[in-house]
């Protein structure tokens, strides 16, 4: 009961930052130009980096932070659910991951969250920033991210997979997809909700002992060395692109905003039928 409370602590935790902040856009921290630049002129090595981990570290705490709140906290809530809405049949019976249908244990649920926030929560912290200009303005936009979450990915990776077997296990299947469905969104608007909020308190990277602090998520990627040389390596791919000034002045023209809107419906239809084939599928089933 300990950890089932915990949960719902943190899933209303979550709830109240959406309520407080869902309206709230991403705000870089103000740099003025440098003395004698000119408005095409490229921005400073020195503070194209400083930009670009700052990217890095709010997506990362705002991944994380929802990781934890909704995806993690939430998910093993809904699992709950399932496992008391599944009946008799279903209890004690071993899931895909290794665990025990109705049984909720503080160590596997530490270990659910932390994986669940750490990849599919930085993860999306990252989505976000990357589409985060293409989205309507406000509330609607964290819950369009959260669509699109759901439609691109929902059914493809997780939660609503069409290949889990635990979907045989436990359901109804409408309350697994109703309540998964629910979750992604929840978790996009947390996403959006969180990065605006951290985008307006976190400074850029520098000497002082605030600025170091605020950035301090960015130490839970040193144990993923992968992550971490991919992040560099497209680091200095962001540099090099900022010295070409028509790639610079292409990524700012405001036809860009309805063309990468366009990209993103067009995407969210393509994936609408393989999407909508998996949701009748896990209807069908449990």
């Amino acid at each position: 009961m300990v950890v089932i409370g915990v949960c719902i602590l943190a899933v209303l935790a979550g709830l109240v930052a959406t309520a407080s902040w869902g309206g709230l856009t991403v705000q870089p921290p103000h740099v003025p130009a440098p003395e004698g630049a000119g408005p095409d002129d490229p921005p400073p090595v020195q503070l194209v980096v400083r930009r670009f981990v700052w990217d890095v570290n709010l997506a990362v705490a705002a991944g994380i932070g929802a990781g934890v709140m909704a995806a993690g906290a939430g998910g093993r809530l809904v699992m709950r659910l399932l496992a008391v809405t599944s009946g008799d049949d279903a209890q004690g019976r071993i899931t895909e991951a290794n665990e025990v249908v109705g049984r909720i244990s503080a160590d596997g649920t530490i270990g659910f969250v932390v994986f669940t926030a750490l990849f599919f929560g930085s993860a999306t912290g990252g989505a976000y920033l990357l589409v985060r200009r293409w989205l309507p303005a406000g509330r609607a936009g964290g819950l369009t991210f959260g669509a699109l979450l759901l439609v691109l990915a929902g059914t493809r990776l997780e939660p609503l997979r069409e290949g889990n077997p635990d979907f045989d296990l436990v359901g109804p299947g409408w309350v697994s997809v109703v309540a998964f469905a629910a979750l992604v969104l929840f978790h996009g608007m947390l996403v959006a909700a969180l990065a605006g909020r951290i985008s307006r308190a976190v400074p850029l990277l520098g000497r002082e002992p605030r600025a170091i602090a605020a950035h301090a998520p960015l130490l839970l990627l040193a144990p993923l060395v992968p992550v971490v040389i991919a992040l560099v390596v497209l680091g200095a791919l962001v540099v090099l692109v900022t010295r070409a000034r028509p790639v610079v002045a292409a990524w700012h023209a405001r036809r860009l905003r309805p063309a990468g809107q366009v990209v993103l419906a067009l995407l969210a239809l393509a994936s609408l039928p393989g999407f909508l084939s998996a949701v009748a599928s896990i209807l069908g089933r449990g």
